[in-house]
């Protein structure tokens, strides 16, 4: 999911120009909607939480452009566990690692 939002402030356009506008653009990233069950997560957690210490790392990798990018482009994704979006089905699929199908879906579909 990080290198979805790193791809995109790489190539603004619609969802934003940097990592917060991006991150936080309407609808994109659901943890940030009032009514998603994991935003009580998300405000809650601490440097205790492992997994949070390491996404702190990662995402620290972001901001200082070292994040390798695993996802060959992508600057959408979903879990491919539910229904497949609207905006998938004629798209640029890249990848799918663990539960997410990634896809460029902004500008072409070689990552360019």
């Amino acid at each position: 999911v990080l290198n979805v939002i790193g791809n995109r402030v790489t190539h603004p356009g619609w969802w934003g120009r940097d990592i917060a506008d991006v991150c936080q653009a309407h609808a994109q990233f659901s943890c940030w909607d009032m009514n998603d069950p994991n935003r009580i997560k998300l405000l809650t957690v601490t440097e205790s939480d492992m997994q949070f210490r390491e996404a702190l790392d990662l995402s620290s990798r972001l901001v200082n452009g070292c994040l390798a990018d695993l996802t060959g482009g992508a600057d959408h994704y979903y879990d491919w566990r539910g229904q497949r979006p609207y905006w998938a089905q004629s798209r640029f699929y890249k990848c799918t690692i663990g539960h997410h199908a990634f896809y460029r879906v902004g500008l072409r579909g070689d990552g360019m």
